[in-house]
């Protein structure tokens, strides 16, 4: 028992050791997620106050501080407490025999450093993919979920307004589509990290952005707001799920757009008596159980 509780110590410790460290720039500037975060906050944010999609949405728009906040509590204060279980969790598996390759269908260790990252890119969006589908879906699941589709008004900040038990649920499924790349993790996976921040930060931006003939490929502004609308096509649970790709929903056929005035109502049935503050919105899901809506 000793050696998960060393477990759980060490990895907790590290955690916040290294976001201290990141504060003080005393980490490598490509691996400062903490400064990164905030560099790719304030440029989506110069964005979207130069070229305002809803040209009447207030700069600090309804939420914007709660939204902040969410973005440093579920990236560093979560991840530090959760990261000493996340450790403990891989000590259990490893006395059980189960290793990085045991669920391994293919090893990229040999391909290019490029095609690793496409690849380690693709499949962690794919799993994401999957996932926010599972959220929308199941009752129990939706009645974490419903904090980021509380949004009202939409900005950056937006990205990172979760419930963290949505971490719980993705990152167990997003190791499981690491393993299954043999288990292997590049060292320059920073640069997917930050992909993906970028591209989540321009989804929920107030900015009207669509890539053009790549819209295909990636997930955009005037796609994810449907994701949000208030008002979903008839017997459907959600639309436009894709997280930095919206390829997937082209494939499966839940691709949702059908104007782009960006002027639609958001948020979901009842959100009027969803709570409005960050420790409400949190204990919320585990309430009891709630009506799909």
């Amino acid at each position: 028992m000793e050696k998960y509780f060393d477990a759980f110590s060490n990895a907790f410790m590290g955690t916040l050791q290294w976001t201290w460290k990141s504060i003080l720039f005393e980490v490598p500037w490509y691996t400062n997620y903490f400064w990164g975060l905030i560099a790719i906050s304030l440029i989506v944010w110069m964005l979207e106050i130069a070229f305002p999609w809803r040209k009447d949405q207030s700069i600090f728009r309804k939420d914007f501080w709660l939204d902040a906040f969410y973005m440093f509590f579920n990236f560093f204060i979560f991840a530090i407490v959760i990261s000493g279980v996340y450790k403990m969790l891989a000590v259990l598996f490893s006395d059980m025999g189960i290793t990085a390759k045991s669920l391994a269908l293919v090893d990229i260790s040999a391909w290019p450093m490029w095609l690793q990252l496409l690849s380690f890119f693709i499949v962690l969006d794919f799993v994401q993919w999957f996932t926010h589908i599972l959220l929308h879906k199941y009752r129990v699941l939706w009645n974490f979920h419903k904090v980021h589709h509380s949004v009202k008004e939409m900005g950056f900040a937006a990205h990172l307004r979760y419930h963290w038990m949505e971490n719980v649920l993705y990152k167990p499924l997003k190791v499981f589509g690491v393993m299954i790349l043999g288990g292997f993790e590049p060292e320059q996976a920073y640069i997917v990290h930050f992909i993906a921040i970028s591209i989540g930060h321009l989804n929920h931006a107030n900015i009207k952005l669509t890539w053009g003939p790549l819209k295909y490929v990636f997930n955009n502004p005037v796609m994810h707001l449907y994701h949000h609308a208030y008002v979903l096509p008839e017997g459907s649970y959600g639309v436009n799920f894709g997280i930095s790709l919206s390829l997937w929903d082209y494939i499966f056929k839940t691709n949702y757009i059908p104007e782009d005035s960006g002027t639609i109502r958001l948020g979901f049935p009842g959100d009027a008596d969803f709570p409005k503050d960050f420790v409400h919105q949190n204990l919320y899901g585990f309430s009891k159980p709630h009506k799909k809506g």
